[in-house]
């Protein structure tokens, strides 16, 4: 089995230039910068939407903020995707990744379930840590996460983590911990419809364990609510997810820990911008780790095949660029386009030392985190896909017998830097209509996807035609 999704990052479709001194940039002015972003959102929605129509299986956007070069825009995937929930019906909805270090976790757990609730128990909830000082230090701060303390910054993941599953699983709760306190042990909260709704028998939770229950505070003037010793000791968040216990969770790998901390805790594994042998080592490790922790899962289902399980939709995914060349006598040209568009993209990540990943490990002595990853080399090593349609196929059959996987999970990034949202959409068309049927044909078949029954949805999309 094949599973096809498709990866939106947000990439600039202003022209794309090098300078004297090799570095590859856009072309715009800030002001230009700011009118291609709005653009490219537009796009982001219409591509989602197209990505079912195309027969694609799922749909992924990335979190990123203040981007300036070009190579990332997606402030808030949850909400972006739930206008594509809105106006679609089966294709799965997921993120690599919301960055859970730079939101209030109840905030996060809100949105999340919101989109699941939108698109009838379509989401799958991608988290991660983040890399970037000027994202980090902007939204982490007020919650005591930043990226200039690692294990401060995991510390924080972990209990954000704790408090997003409390919100989704328990009708309601507290939490002490090293960031945050919910609610603050000083909540005033004397409301006689919460005293009057908790008195009552099988509400779930007593009166004694929602509120602790004191006499009116004779230094304090103004409503019963607040002139009260009576203090709150549980809150409830809502919605819930559709999906029980909660949606699937999945987190971007590029480290050895990471790929470890994934299976330990059940979520799938992405395997991001990393050539086939990186990406064979992630699911070796995830594979080993799995074993060990008990095959951890949100709904325990044991053992799930090496590699990827598409019954279970449990395991690694893989994430490629691609582009079909034409057999025009511009292919050339289109070539080189292609490989200027993706180095804009790699000058950018190249300076987080990114291109080590091509490097096997008895590689990384002579690493130089100044070299620059060319668009050469991202073809050469297949992490970008681009040739003729056969090609293509080829080159993901090979990836297929390399990784010695039975299934796959295969997240496409049809955009390229420099490229329009009308030359992206005539690449999903092209992969759509005369690779896929290869694919499923050479895989047995993809996922079997049903629409969303859920009446949410169907208001949802109701609305969205209105």
């Amino acid at each position: 089995m094949i599973e096809l999704g498709v990866f939106h990052n947000g990439q600039t479709d202003l022209e794309v230039r090098t300078l004297e001194n090799g570095v590859t940039i856009h072309s715009g002015t800030l002001e230009q910068v700011h009118e291609a972003y709005q653009r490219i959102l537009v796009s982001q929605v219409r591509q989602g939407v197209l990505s079912e129509e195309l027969g694609f299986d799922a749909f992924y956007m990335t979190e990123h903020h203040f981007n300036t070069e070009g190579a990332e825009y997606s402030p808030n995937p949850l909400l972006a995707q739930a206008a594509v929930a809105s106006r679609t019906k089966r294709i799965r909805l997921g993120q690599a990744a919301n960055i859970i270090n730079w939101w209030h976790p109840i905030r996060f757990a809100e949105q999340a379930a919101m989109l699941d609730v939108i698109s009838g128990g379509r989401t799958e909830i991608g988290i991660g840590r983040g890399f970037q000082t000027r994202e980090s230090e902007v939204f982490g701060w007020p919650y005591g996460s930043t990226q200039q303390d690692q294990e401060r910054n995991r510390a924080y993941f972990d209990e954000a983590l704790e408090v997003i599953l409390k919100c989704w699983t328990e009708p309601a709760f507290s939490h002490r911990g090293e960031f945050f306190s919910i609610p603050p042990s000083y909540t005033k909260w004397n409301h006689k419809q919460t005293i009057a709704l908790f008195s009552q028998e099988g509400m779930g939770r007593s009166l004694d364990e929602v509120l602790k229950l004191g006499p009116p505070d004779e230094y304090s003037a103004g409503n019963p609510v607040e002139a009260t010793t009576t203090v709150l000791k549980q809150i409830s968040v809502f919605p819930q997810p559709v999906q029980k216990p909660h949606p699937q969770l999945w987190i971007p790998c590029f480290s050895r820990r990471t790929g470890t901390v994934a299976a330990k805790i059940g979520a799938n594994a992405y395997s991001l911008i990393a050539p086939t042998f990186q990406a064979k080592g992630l699911m070796d490790r995830y594979h080993e780790e799995s074993e060990k922790a008990g095959w951890p899962d949100r709904l325990d289902r044991g053992e799930w095949k090496y590699g990827w399980d598409g019954e279970k939709r449990r395991g690694v995914a893989l994430v490629r660029g691609v582009h079909v060349l034409s057999d025009g006598p511009g292919a050339k040209e289109e070539l080189a386009r292609i490989k200027h568009g993706i180095e804009l993209a790699w000058d950018y990540y190249g300076s987080f030392a990114f291109g080590i990943i091509f490097l096997k490990p008895e590689e990384f002595g002579s690493f130089d985190p100044a070299k620059k990853v060319t668009g050469d080399q991202l073809i050469d090593s297949e992490v970008v896909l681009v040739g003729s349609k056969d090609e293509i196929v080829e080159k993901i059959a090979r990836m297929h017998a390399e990784l010695g996987a039975d299934d796959m999970n295969l997240i496409l990034e049809f955009e390229n830097p420099g490229f329009t949202p009308e030359e992206i959409e005539e690449q999903m068309h092209i992969f759509a209509e005369e690779i896929t049927p290869t694919l499923r044909k050479e895989f047995g078949g993809g996922p079997s996807l049903p629409e969303s029954p859920h009446e949410y949805a169907a208001a949802a999309r109701e609305t969205s035609a209105g």
